[in-house]
């Protein structure tokens, strides 16, 4: 992660340790595949608190503080996040480690 200093919507290392595994595997997936055609140069972390930043403050793509990748970048990989239920998975799986740690069965009945 690039240095800069943190906003109240960035992700804490604790959080971004829970989904940085499936972002990566993703980015690695397409990479792999040769969907985009180039190698990617900007952080995960730095985008999804991007997204986050958006999310929170109700922004416009185009008005994202200098400090964070090119909006078009973070929209873009917004879009393929959403497109591809990354956004779900990751809610689902959040959700069944909260359950989990209440003692809860993973799934809901």
């Amino acid at each position: 992660m690039t240095e800069r200093r943190p906003y109240p919507s960035d992700l804490s290392d604790a959080r971004w340790a829970l989904i940085a595994p499936r972002l990566t595997a993703w980015r690695q997936a397409r990479t792999d595949a040769g969907v985009s055609g180039r190698t990617p140069t900007h952080d995960l972390r730095d985008i999804f608190n991007a997204i986050l930043y958006v999310n929170r403050t109700g922004i416009a793509w185009r008005y994202l503080p200098h400090d964070f990748p090119p909006h078009a970048t973070v929209y873009g990989y917004f879009a393929a996040w959403s497109k591809e239920g990354i956004f779900t998975e990751l809610n689902y799986q959040l959700t069944g480690l909260v359950r989990d740690h209440h003692g809860r069965t993973i799934q809901p009945t």
